[in-house]
């Protein structure tokens, strides 16, 4: 197997192999060109996240700057928000649902590290695969880690670190992101 074929399987491998190495470039050279473009200069942006995710999400809306390892691990559906300052360390896939709204400075991270340092020196990882189901909101500078499922309606409070899977209809918060509330259906109607 390949170092990436052992990433994308969820197994150890070497993240300082050269095929890695230019992959991760390309991501940051075209976020760079992302960041870097007018606002106001949308078919440029769209043709930028065409190429880095290779393809074009639906009726996305990425506000920048905006970072990932290498963007082509990244599924979005329809209707997703990516507000400033967001990081998608991508080396394991994150699945994200539709009509899902990342608050500013959010982090998902696929990555871990061996805890004894002779192997962490040796550039070990191991990538996990983020899920987040349809209708989620991730509030400003929350930390969603390896592994994590969160399933549809849920919201996680901002600044909150989710080391577990999120329940549908949950409210979590904290660090580390325990439930506080569920959503009910009656509480949805008194919203409106």
């Amino acid at each position: 197997m390949t170092e990436r074929e052992k990433m994308l399987e969820g197994e150890w491998y070497q993240e300082n192999d050269e095929e890695l190495q230019r992959h991760r470039l390309k991501a940051k050279d075209l976020c760079f060109d992302l960041n870097h473009t007018r606002p106001s200069d949308v078919e440029t942006q769209n043709e930028i996240i065409e190429e880095l995710f290779t393809y074009q999400p639906t009726n996305l809306e990425l506000l920048t700057p905006f970072q990932v390892d290498y963007g082509n691990n990244i599924f979005l559906g329809k209707n997703v928000f990516i507000n400033h300052n967001c990081y998608f360390m991508d080396a394991g896939r994150i699945i994200v649902g539709d009509n899902v709204f990342f608050g500013p400075g959010v982090g998902l991270y696929t990555v871990s590290h061996p805890l004894a340092y002779e192997r962490r020196n040796s550039g070990l990882e191991q990538a996990q695969t983020i899920k987040i189901g349809d209708n989620v909101w991730i509030g400003a500078n929350a930390s969603v880690l390896p592994g994590v499922t969160i399933e549809s309606g849920a919201v996680v409070s901002a600044g909150s670190v989710v080391t577990r899977d999120v329940p549908e209809n949950a409210i979590v918060a904290g660090i580390p992101a325990k439930i506080v509330k569920s959503i009910h259906e009656e509480e949805v109607d008194s919203e409106e």
